[in-house]
């Protein structure tokens, strides 16, 4: 039984079937029976549905977006915003599939040679509950495009959401069981992955999370693809539009409650600006209202577990401990709900723990540096490669910084972010492959050569 908690009071909202043993291949199967008549209608029927689907998105964005703040704490107002992002995902793969996956002629010593993109049939996603529309349509919207059939096993917090979604496709008149939810305990996925009729994995969750799934395809020579955690830094130079810096670094901080991947976690700042940019941070953090998630005014609702924010308490205390300065936050609220209040851990250095660990939760871990150099070697100094942020004004030798630093996405003078139009993905215990952008639509199709006499 999956059982759905709201992490504001703590309640009970539902309780979903878990699909078991011989179930789980039946689900898979009928994706699997569903793939010869989706990959035969073409590209320009694939996008006719897939358009559908994003206009059906649209008209429950409302009632998603507040089964996004019951079931895991996430702000109304970023809710509305997340739907409106699956959506225009679905409609750009609808837009460009064809053109990413055109075929590409090659010289040989044939008469004719080139390389086709032909889909590799169902496959399974592993999406976490943070981002329950976004990640998933992630997922969906190039794989689905490129003609491959889909199934979600989604979060055991998020399993509304998850039933949410393949409620939208069927709304939306989608051809049966191009996607279908998989409603399994975290014991029983190592049975969906192993399911022959499965030909690749693409999971996002914890590093730990991702080298089982990782393994477990690789024994059966599955591909996957892996969008793992990060501790992404966030280099600020003496020299950058701080009110800027200070402004988006605060909000990549404590979006989702701090509950995101590519958030700003560790902030390095060059000595001569610390003590001003630090005040700055401050100001701005505590500002910020936490409060009942479905309220239009609330910055900041619960952590969506009740493990997750004990762990982000441990860490804030263990950093402490070691000699971090915490001049906001740090406290457990009392009360019911998951809630961690904005929290600013100063003077945090390289061996500290909020430094060394991924930290999921409005924890901002700010630390000195003595230049650049000193910046982009404690941007490298963590086992995560996921994103990094630089803020300078000599946009050339950002550039050149951004070469040198260990991550799969740098932005110069930006916010962090993930665009259906750019790659996404990492490095290091980040993960590999890509999600979006051309990039990611082909990691899920055979790259075939056709040689001709």
């Amino acid at each position: 039984m999956l059982v759905a908690k709201n992490p504001f009071n703590e309640t009970v909202i539902s309780e979903y079937p878990a699909l078991k043993n011989e179930q789980i291949h039946q689900a898979v199967l009928t994706a699997h029976m569903a793939f010869a008549s989706w990959n035969s209608i073409g590209y320009s029927g694939r996008a006719e549905v897939m358009r559908a689907v994003a206009a059906e998105l649209r008209r429950q964005k409302k009632s998603l977006a507040e089964l996004m703040a019951i079931e895991m704490g996430k702000p109304i107002k970023e809710g509305g915003p997340e739907v409106e992002k699956a959506a225009g995902c679905a409609e750009f793969y609808a837009e460009h599939a064809a053109s990413f996956l055109k075929n590409e002629t090659l010289q040989s010593d044939a008469s004719s040679s080139y390389v086709c993109y032909p889909p590799l049939g169902t496959l399974l996603g592993i999406l976490p509950w943070n981002a329950p529309l976004w990640l998933a349509f992630r997922y969906l919207a190039p794989a689905l495009m490129a003609g491959n059939t889909c199934v979600l096993k989604h979060d055991s917090n998020v399993p509304g959401c998850a039933a949410a979604i393949a409620k939208v496709f069927k709304t939306a008149g989608a051809p049966a069981n191009i996607m279908v939810n998989l409603p399994v305990i975290t014991a029983d996925v190592e049975r969906a992955i192993r399911d022959p009729l499965i030909a690749a994995i693409s999971f996002t969750g914890s590093a730990g999370a991702g080298a089982k799934v990782a393994a477990i395809a690789a024994s059966e020579i599955k591909p996957s693809v892996l969008e793992l955690g990060g501790s992404d830094p966030s280099i600020v130079m003496a020299d950058a539009d701080l009110e800027s810096a200070a402004n988006a670094i605060t909000l990549s901080r404590i979006i989702n409650a701090g509950q995101s991947c590519i958030a700003a976690k560790r902030i390095l700042v060059e000595d001569a600006i610390y003590d001003h940019f630090v005040a700055m941070l401050k100001i701005r953090l505590a500002k910020l209202r936490m409060g009942d998630p479905l309220e239009s005014s609330t910055d900041i609702g619960p952590i969506a577990r009740q493990d997750l924010q004990q762990n982000l308490h441990r860490q804030v205390q263990e950093t402490v401990a070691a000699g971090a300065h915490c001049l906001l936050g740090g406290v457990l609220p009392k009360g019911p709900g998951y809630f961690y209040p904005p929290t600013l851990l100063t003077e945090v250095t390289p061996s500290m723990c909020a430094f060394r660990e991924e930290t999921f939760g409005p924890v901002m871990v700010v630390t000195r540096v003595d230049d650049l150099d000193h910046a982009v070697k404690l941007a490298n100094d963590t086992e995560y490669g996921l994103a990094a942020s630089i803020w300078m004004a000599d946009v050339k030798l950002a550039e050149q910084t951004a070469m040198k630093i260990d991550a799969g996405q740098v932005v110069i003078n930006g916010i962090v972010k993930t665009d259906s139009r750019l790659p996404s993905g990492g490095i290091k215990r980040s993960g590999y492959g890509r999600e979006l952008g051309p990039h990611g639509i082909r990691e899920f199709v055979n790259s075939k050569q056709v040689w001709i006499k």
